[in-house]
């Protein structure tokens, strides 16, 4: 389909300056910005993947992965093609890193329809990054809160004051998903990115000017992307800025794409990640990617006992009352929502 974009500033000699991530890209008259999916036609810039979605899954939201937000919803993932971001290691690379429009054509009452002919809970802005498209997730976003659903983004954060006041129109839920512990050196050699500072600056802006729910992830990629002392830099922002009830999820690499060369994180890594967050306050800190591993499950801060206990992506025991106070000791867990009931249903699904 294509339309205008919203964000976006007009420049002299028909140049314009897409405001949609931290890249502001200046684009000539007739030429495409990095992301593949913004481009100037005639002096103004278009979205050329409004209207095209070019996968969609259901999944758990812990799959995002979210744990502190409506646990054991389902979610109606969605993607279009293009992103901001040239990581040499995206498992949604054939995605991501296409640079030809193509997907569905769907409406966004189309899309919100269609996540509730699947029962799902909410609609999930996925698999690339979301600001970049962000006109049309508002179209569908705004649609699906007027049908009960909630919305979400996985995000890599990397974005503007101009998106995040949109996001704050329809969005309930974000995870912004570090790399490498926001190492510059790992950030400009395996994303093509020069500075992690907008990252920072959008989670500030996201606090300061949404109510919008926030859940940090933060990938670890063997020998490159495992830095501790950036690691303790990350904790500290956070703990700082959000206090000790951040979420963060530390989540293990696989080999993908251009990367193949590469281990997968070893699990100890991780772990040493997650004494980092402990000891600097965090007090919800996860591995991820390691179905069984003990650090999947939420602890009371109090009295230690497993809160929620998972597997994988799957719930297995909830030991908080309606309000979500520990069963044990009656410690007020930091979740929001209760326990969905299609957490005992199917929420895998292929849908295109």
């Amino acid at each position: 389909m294509g339309k205008e974009a919203i964000l976006y500033e007009r420049l002299p000699n028909e140049k314009v300056r897409c405001t949609a991530c931290a890249r502001y890209c200046e684009i000539g008259k007739n030429q495409i910005g990095l992301c593949g999916i913004r481009g100037n036609v005639d002096g103004k810039l278009d979205l050329f993947v409004y209207g095209r979605v070019i996968t969609g899954h259901v999944d758990p939201i812990e799959k995002k992965p979210v744990v502190h937000y409506r646990p054991g919803t389902k979610i109606f993932s969605i993607a279009t093609t293009g992103c901001n971001w040239l990581c040499k290691y995206c498992q949604n690379y054939d995605i991501s890193q296409r640079r030809k429009v193509e997907g569905t054509e769907m409406t966004p009452e189309e899309v919100v329809q269609l996540t509730l002919d699947y029962k799902a809970d909410a609609i999930a802005y996925t698999y690339n990054q979301p600001s970049i498209f962000i006109e049309f997730a508002k179209d569908i976003g705004v649609l699906a809160r007027k049908k009960g659903l909630f919305n979400v983004f996985v995000s890599n954060g990397y974005d503007t004051p101009q998106t995040v006041k949109m996001m704050g129109e329809f969005l309930d839920c974000i995870t912004v998903d570090f790399k490498g512990s926001a190492e510059p050196q790992f950030t400009r050699r395996y994303i093509g990115v020069p500075d992690p500072k907008p990252i920072f600056d959008t989670l500030l802006e996201i606090r300061d000017k949404t109510d919008i729910h926030v859940e940090i992830t933060d990938l670890i990629v063997p020998q490159v992307g495992d830095n501790l002392e950036y690691a303790t830099k990350l904790c500290k922002f956070i703990y700082d800025e959000f206090g000790p009830d951040m979420p963060i999820h530390f989540l293990r690499f696989h080999p993908d794409y251009k990367m193949m060369e590469f281990d997968s994180t070893p699990v100890r890594t991780l772990e040493k990640h997650v004494e980092v967050a402990k000891k600097e306050g965090l007090r919800y800190a996860y591995v991820g990617n390691v179905p069984g591993h003990p650090m999947e499950h939420t602890y009371c801060p109090e009295c230690k006992n497993i809160a929620i206990k998972r597997f994988g992506f799957d719930i297995e025991g909830w030991n908080l009352d309606d309000n979500n106070c520990c069963k044990f000791c009656g410690y007020k867990l930091p979740i929001i929502g209760k326990l969905s009931e299609n957490y005992r249903r199917e929420r895998f699904q292929f849908v295109f």
